[in-house]
């Protein structure tokens, strides 16, 4: 496990378009944002456990649940427009200015219920000889193998020479689970972002992964959630 001092960070703003109040929406029994404070408070590695929010609701709900919200988070990492690495810095400047500096950090998404105390015990290990973790999955299907509409609206391959390829002899792809992030501090206030030169892979099967738009995929997911308990049983 990573030396030093190390904060989660949960990034719960008030504003939803697609699923109103999205981050505190019951999910299979009680909110979802409580998934992942309660995933951090559990994984007992933490300096502190804290939400960023820019809404009361969300605040009382965190506070509860055994998170920390120091601060209200401003206008302008609450608007449509500010990034994740936005609301990172944020946070990290602030502890700063109050005296505090941490080592590493995980941030969390608030909509991750797949996230275990487990997994980000893993992930903050894989520190030690990195300076960020993504949990990324593999596309179920090989995009090598993707299809196009041409300027007639007729089906083309869009790499042709792979037609022929079996699945199995294709690279696999990945892409990000958009669960969390863990990082060491220095390098990230250093570029700006998670994504650094030395990021490494923590993959997740496609069963604990599902991306939250619409109210199908919240349901897709309330399914997996069910089937990924039992199998912890």
């Amino acid at each position: 496990m990573i030396e030093g001092t190390s904060i989660a960070m949960i990034t719960a703003r008030g504003k939803s378009k697609r699923i109103p109040r999205k981050n505190i929406k019951e999910f299979c029994g009680k909110p979802i944002m409580e998934y992942s404070i309660e995933a951090a408070l559990a994984a007992n590695i933490f300096t502190e456990v804290m939400v960023s929010t820019d809404d009361e609701e969300i605040a009382r709900i965190a506070r509860k649940a055994g998170a920390q919200v120091p601060f209200m988070r401003s206008d302008e990492t609450a608007s449509d427009y500010a990034s994740t690495d936005d609301v990172i810095m944020e946070v990290l400047k602030w502890y700063e200015q109050q005296g505090r500096e941490f080592e590493a950090f995980c941030c969390l998404y608030p909509t991750a219920p797949f996230v275990t105390a487990k997994k980000l015990q893993a992930a903050m290990a894989l520190l030690e000889h990195a300076d960020s973790v993504m949990p990324v999955v593999a596309f179920s299907y090989p995009p090598q193998r993707c299809m196009i509409l041409n300027e007639q609206g007729e089906l083309r391959m869009k790499w042709p020479e792979y037609a022929k390829s079996r699945s199995q002899d294709l690279e696999p792809y990945y892409h990000d689970c958009g669960q969390f992030y863990c990082c060491r501090t220095k390098p990230f206030m250093e570029y700006g972002t998670t994504d650094l030169p030395h990021m490494v892979p923590m993959v997740v099967s496609e069963l604990e992964v599902q991306d939250i738009d619409n109210i199908e995929d919240w349901e897709i997911a309330e399914l997996k959630y069910h089937r990924m308990q039992q199998s912890l049983c």
